[in-house]
C-alpha cells in the first residue's frame, strides 16, 4: 500500500494541476485499490475547481462533516510554527477555509484539507454507504471518474447511480438519460449498465447509451470492445452482442429476439427483431452523430420538430410550447454548436419557416401562417 504522505502528495499534485502523467497514473492505480478514498477524492475535485468557484451548500456540508469528525483525531500542532497552516485548516469552517485556499497556490494549498480527509478515511469505521448519484442538469454536461477508474460522460438531463465501493461480483451502474462510458477492464468483475429494462454487460470497452424516460427507445453504440445486451424481464431471449462500430435501437417494452426464423412468418408485435446498424468506421469519434454531444454539438437528422424539441429542451434548459399541431410535424436536418437559444431558433427558421417567441426559459412556436 502507498505511504500516506505519498498519497497526500499525489492527491495535491493532481488537484492543483501540477501532476505529471506518471504521477496521475500512479494516483489512479492507488485509488482503484481504495474505493472509499476515491469518493473523497471526487468530493475534493468538485471543491477544487480550476476557476475556484465557491463550493455549493451540499459540498460545504459534506466537507464540514469530514473536518468535524477528523478534528479531534488530528494531532494539535498549533505550537509548531512550521505546521500552523495545517492546524488552521482542520478546524476552519469550509467557506473560511475556501477563502484561505484561494490565497495560496499550487499543491501546498490543499495539503491541509487532504490531511483531514485522509485521517477521517483511515479512522472512521466502515459503514454501509448509500448509492452515489451523479447528475448532469439540463443545459449542462458532466464527466466523472468511477471507483474502478472508469470514466463516464453524462449528457444534459442525465444521471447515474452506483455503489461507491463497487462491492459484489460486478460493477453496476444505473443510467437515466445519455452517457458515454470508457470502462477499465477488470478480469472476473464485469461492468453492467442498467438502462430502462436493458442490461448492457462489458469487460472493457467504450460505448454510448441513450435511454431518456420521455423517449420510446434505448440506443446503444459501441466504439470499441464487445458488449452483451439482454432484457431484464425476457428470460427466453438470446443475448445480442455488439461489435465495434455497431449501433442498435431497441423499443423499451418489446422482448428481444435474435434466433433465426425456421419458416416465413409475420413477426409478433410483442417480439421485435432488432436491427443492428453498421457505422462508418472511417469517421473519427468527434465526427460521429452518436457522440457529437461530447464535443458540444447537437446533431439532428430527419427529426420532427416534436422530436427535436426534446433535444433542445435538454440542451438549453428551456421549455418548448407548440401552439398548433402543424408545426410539430416540421422536419429538420442540421447541427448546433455555440449558438444561443435565440440564434438557434433563428437558424432553424432559415431551414424551415415557422414563428417563435422567447419569454425567459419558455419558447412558444407556431406555424409561419399563424399570427
Amino acid at each position: 500500500m502507498e505511504r500516506p504522505e505519498h498519497i497526500w502528495f499525489l492527491l495535491s499534485r493532481n488537484l492543483s494541476g501540477e501532476a505529471s502523467q506518471t504521477e496521475h497514473e500512479e494516483l489512479m492505480q492507488a485509488l482503484q485499490q481504495q474505493p472509499a478514498l476515491m469518493q473523497q477524492y471526487e468530493l475534493l475535485q468538485r471543491l477544487w475547481k480550476p476557476r475556484q468557484t465557491v463550493p455549493t451548500e451540499e459540498i460545504t456540508a459534506r466537507v464540514n462533516q469530514i473536518l468535524q469528525r477528523s478534528a479531534s483525531e488530528v494531532p494539535d500542532t498549533r505550537e509548531q510554527p512550521d505546521q500552523q497552516p495545517i492546524a488552521d485548516l482542520r478546524v476552519a469552517p469550509v467557506r473560511k477555509l475556501w477563502r484561505g485556499i484561494r490565497r495560496w497556490s499550487g499543491a501546498a494549498a490543499v495539503v491541509g484539507i487532504l490531511l483531514a480527509v485522509y485521517v477521517q478515511h483511515q479512522k472512521t469505521p466502515a459503514v454501509t454507504v448509500p448509492e452515489n448519484e451523479i447528475v448532469a442538469k439540463k443545459g449542462s454536461k458532466t464527466r466523472t471518474l468511477l471507483p474502478d477508474g472508469s470514466t463516464v460522460w453524462l449528457n444534459a438531463g442525465s444521471s447515474i447511480t452506483y455503489d461507491p465501493a463497487f462491492t459484489g461480483n460486478a460493477r453496476e451502474v444505473t443510467l437515466q438519460g445519455e452517457g458515454y462510458f470508457d470502462i477499465v477492464k477488470q478480469a472476473g468483475k464485469p461492468f453492467i449498465v442498467h438502462a430502462g429494462d436493458i442490461n448492457i454487460r462489458v469487460l472493457g470497452t467504450a460505448f454510448n447509451v441513450k435511454s431518456y424516460d420521455e423517449e420510446p427507445t434505448i440506443e446503444t453504440t459501441l466504439i470499441h470492445g464487445l458488449i452483451q445486451i439482454t432484457r431484464k424481464a425476457d428470460s427466453t431471449g438470446i443475448p445480442i452482442f455488439l461489435h465495434p462500430n455497431q449501433k442498435i435501437v431497441l423499443p423499451k417494452s418489446a422482448p428481444l429476439i435474435t434466433e433465426p426464423m425456421t419458416k416465413p412468418a409475420v413477426p409478433s408485435p410483442a417480439r421485435v427483431q432488432p436491427a443492428i446498424v453498421h457505422l462508418d468506421s472511417s469517421l473519427k469519434e468527434n465526427e460521429r452523430l452518436e457522440t457529437a454531444w461530447m464535443y458540444n454539438r447537437l446533431e439532428f437528422r430527419g427529426d420532427s420538430f416534436a422530436e427535436l424539441a426534446k433535444k433542445l429542451e435538454r440542451w438549453y434548459n428551456i421549455t418548448i410550447h407548440f401552439q398548433d399541431e402543424e408545426v410539430r410535424n416540421l422536419v429538420f436536418n442540421g447541427s448546433l454548436e455555440n449558438e444561443t437559444v435565440e440564434q438557434a431558433f433563428q437558424a432553424l427558421t432559415l431551414a424551415t419557416a415557422f414563428r417563435f417567441d422567447i419569454k425567459g426559459n419558455d419558447v412558444y412556436i407556431r406555424s409561419a401562417n399563424k399570427n
